[in-house]
């Protein structure tokens, strides 16, 4: 089969297409034909090397976390998926065994490929709503588990402010709805040439990226750009008693953002505690027959 290769430690340009044996599942395990996959930070950023002294990779490696395919192989024991199955999810590469779900962990062999294998027993994988097209359906996985599990953690109340830092991506763009659901007023940092696109997901104001343009006594904040070591000017945006959610590494500490009285929330959720691929993809209601998404509706589809 072809696959995106990786051959050793460098950017995404020395990446090359080369064949490779395909995968085959062991007991427990599916294999699937890959129609589209999304790439995401941590793709980039592991086979770069900046990790290599905690997680070292194996070369060749194969990266790629999230796929829409069709099961086309099923190992021993086997019987949530059969063959003809069409489905999607995220999967880590297996060399991150230690820092996947604890208990049903996702893994696979990576998805920038024409096949991969995935354990079949866990959250993450989910069959794909048939109003959900398969481009669509890859782009999901990773922003739409982390905006479930943003929400989950923040418990955004009616009324109140939330600064989103770095809302233009996967995952801003998709919690951005979700807050307006919730009936808080949201501000973004984004580029002047987003604005439009951001009040139309829901956002109310948009600023710019500057700390000095951030506004004061909001509710809570969520980064999802900045390094959680860098997060101070933040953290000096938000009332007392207010929280602070990060998703980026490394692990935030308290005395790093100089606030005792701010709840500091490192949101990642490899285990699908706030729910999984199913109940993610509840987050976004598609139009029957349309191929598009509806990303201005409420969590919950009609």
């Amino acid at each position: 089969m072809k696959a995106v290769v990786v051959t050793g430690y460098g950017p995404p340009e020395e990446y090359t297409v080369a064949d490779v044996p395909a995968p085959r599942p062991g007991p427990g395990q599916i294999q699937v034909r890959i129609a589209a996959a999304s790439t995401n930070p941590a793709d980039v950023r592991l086979p770069s090397g900046e990790s290599r002294d905690v997680v070292p990779l194996e070369f060749p490696h194969v990266p790629g976390n999230d796929f829409a395919g069709t099961v086309s192989e099923v190992g021993a024991g086997v019987t949530a998926y059969q063959v003809g199955d069409e489905i999607f999810g995220q999967a880590a590469p297996r060399v991150l065994r230690a820092m996947a779900g604890a208990a049903r962990p996702s893994l696979s062999t990576g998805s920038l490929a024409e096949y991969a294998v995935f354990e079949a027993d866990t959250p993450l994988l989910a069959h794909r709503p048939a109003g959900l097209d398969i481009e669509h359906a890859a782009a999901l996985p990773t922003v739409g588990l982390t905006a479930r599990a943003l929400m989950a953690t923040a418990k955004v109340q009616p009324g109140e402010t939330v600064l989103v830092v770095g809302a233009t991506g996967g995952v801003g763009t998709a919690v951005i709805p979700l807050l307006a659901a919730a009936k808080a007023r949201v501000i973004v940092t984004a580029p002047a040439a987003d604005a439009d696109i951001l009040r139309a997901l829901g956002a109310d104001e948009t600023i710019g990226y500057a700390e000095s343009e951030y506004p004061s006594g909001v509710d809570v904040a969520f980064n999802l750009t900045l390094p959680s070591d860098h997060l101070a000017g933040v953290a000096a945006a938000i009332r007392p008693g207010g929280r602070l959610l990060t998703i980026t590494y490394p692990v935030p500490q308290q005395e790093w953002i100089g606030r005792d009285d701010v709840g500091l929330h490192f949101v990642l959720d490899l285990d699908g505690t706030f729910g999984g691929m199913r109940e993610a993809s509840g987050a976004t209601c598609w139009t029957s027959g349309s191929g598009s998404t509806d990303t201005l509706t409420s969590p919950t589809c009609p």
